[in-house]
């Protein structure tokens, strides 16, 4: 870790504190020209409080914290900072104040509302605005009471909480809350999550700093911490009494996955069936798995079509991938099975089911692999539906399943632009009143679907056409 001085606009390295007025930084009416000392990691751009003890969302009005951590990636001089510099740089530029558009030659106001980019924030807002437009998921979360996480003088206000009083004043559901009810208001041009952005550092250690990080992950990591959260109590009343009332999801639909069952198991979770032969003596193994969204690989003959439109074979689609994943597979050699009656590991299959699928199917495409040296993306177009996704046929038990359960309509998209996982960009697609957004961190538009089907789909979210029905309900 290098420590940086701030001295007439340039970045020189110095081992000495670097003194720099965080305006809005722990800011107190006796501290607001307080010099803090601060340092910045050269790896992550993390900047951090050794006054404060605590790490640094806000800067100085004048943005000297920013400037630092810009003058830094410039000196790498790599593709990945030429990239993210140039978003940045389009996005300062980009005219942010006009929320009109023009739909089917009449003027009407746009609702939606961006997330600013806090440095390559880009991955969280992505999911986040994939998440917003869930709707039976979203209103939970916006039907909660608000949570204080302080008494006395400040009960009521946004505080920031020192690294010194740890983890337990610090509300994931609290802040992804308010994140969630600040969108779609139309009151503002953009929303910044930096307090949302401050309880993940907090919470999870492998998204602190700047650089890029992969979206299916934080996805997952946001979704395991809200759910271990929500699995405490609520202002003293149980979460699992809140989901009662509010989701109107009966206890047999719910999924349970590492304890309780809350909001994010009943509308994300479902049951793999695990089924693993054994080719000597044909022993069957079966395993019974809760997941909350699918990884799919893109099969191998595919991988070379990058386009909708390039014709050197088969069009890959959706389906192509969930057969890849539930057709019968013979295990290598180096995933032997422990055969109980043969009593050693032998030669064997493997078969997936679906025993329960959940209210929301998440399906996240595998397009990043790891080669002998790097990780590698796989830029292969995979043709997807808009509407009417039937999952009927990879179901253990389809009998037992009415017409309309296992048929899903797409409600957001992730889309990865660039070459790496270290690299590029995220923005997502989602549906919002029959209608069709693209979400680029703080610049929303509208789209068609024609656009929509265009997309390279990273990740996507599909919403079972029952559960979207029973959405008004809540």
């Amino acid at each position: 870790i290098c420590i940086f001085l701030y001295v007439n606009g340039h970045a020189k390295k110095h081992y000495e504190d670097a003194q720099i007025p965080l305006t809005n930084h722990k800011k107190t009416e006796k501290q607001e020209k307080v010099q803090h000392t601060v340092c910045m990691d050269c790896s992550s751009y993390s900047t951090y409080c050794y006054r404060c003890d605590d790490f640094v969302v806000n800067d100085t009005k004048l943005g000297l914290v920013q400037k630092v951590r810009e003058h830094l990636q410039n000196l790498e001089n790599s593709a990945f900072t030429a990239d993210r510099h140039r978003k940045r740089k389009l996005l300062e530029n980009s005219s942010l104040n006009s929320k009109l558009l023009k739909v089917n030659g009449s003027t009407n106001a746009l609702c939606a509302t961006g997330l600013r980019n806090l440095g390559n924030t880009c991955f969280m807002n992505a999911i986040l605005q994939s998440l917003s437009n869930i709707q039976q998921f979203c209103c939970y979360f916006k039907e909660l009471p608000a949570v204080e996480l302080r008494n006395g003088k400040t009960a009521g206000r946004r505080t920031y909480h020192t690294r010194s009083q740890g983890d337990n004043n610090v509300s994931l559901v609290e802040e992804f809350r308010k994140t969630l009810c600040a969108l779609w208001q139309g009151s503002q041009t953009a929303f910044s999550p930096e307090s949302l952005f401050y309880v993940v550092w907090k919470i999870m250690p492998n998204f602190r700093g700047y650089q890029q990080q992969d979206a299916h992950e934080f996805m997952r990591y946001l979704l395991d911490h809200l759910h271990l959260e929500l699995q405490g109590g609520f202002n003293g009343v149980s979460r699992s009494v809140i989901l009662q009332e509010n989701s109107g999801l009966s206890a047999s639909n719910k999924c349970c996955i590492n304890g309780a069952s809350t909001i994010v198991t009943a509308i994300f979770g479902g049951i793999l069936q695990n089924e693993v032969n054994c080719l000597i003596c044909g022993t069957e193994s079966r395993k019974f798995d809760p997941f909350l969204d699918l990884s799919l690989d893109i099969p191998s003959q595919f991988r070379n079509k990058r386009t909708k439109n390039q014709e050197n074979g088969p069009m890959c689609t959706l389906r192509d991938c969930l057969r890849s994943f539930t057709d019968l597979e013979e295990l290598d050699e180096t995933e032997l099975y422990m055969c109980h009656k043969c009593k050693k590991k032998q030669k064997s299959t493997k078969k997936f089911w679906i025993q329960k699928l959940p209210k929301v199917l998440c399906l996240h495409l595998k397009r990043f692999h790891w080669t002998e040296y790097l990780r590698n993306k796989v830029d292969t177009y995979v043709e997807f539906p808009l509407r009417d996704l039937d999952m009927k046929c990879y179901l253990l038990e389809p009998e037992n399943s009415g017409p309309e359960s296992c048929r899903y309509d797409l409600a957001a998209v992730v889309v990865h632009h660039g070459s790496g996982v270290g690299s590029g960009h995220y923005t997502a697609y989602a549906t919002h009143e029959g209608r069709w957004f693209h979400f680029n961190d703080s610049t929303v538009t509208l789209t068609d679907e024609e656009t929509v089907v265009k997309a390279k789909a990273y990740i996507l979210f599909y919403v079972d056409r029952q559960a979207k029905s029973g959405s008004d309900k809540l």
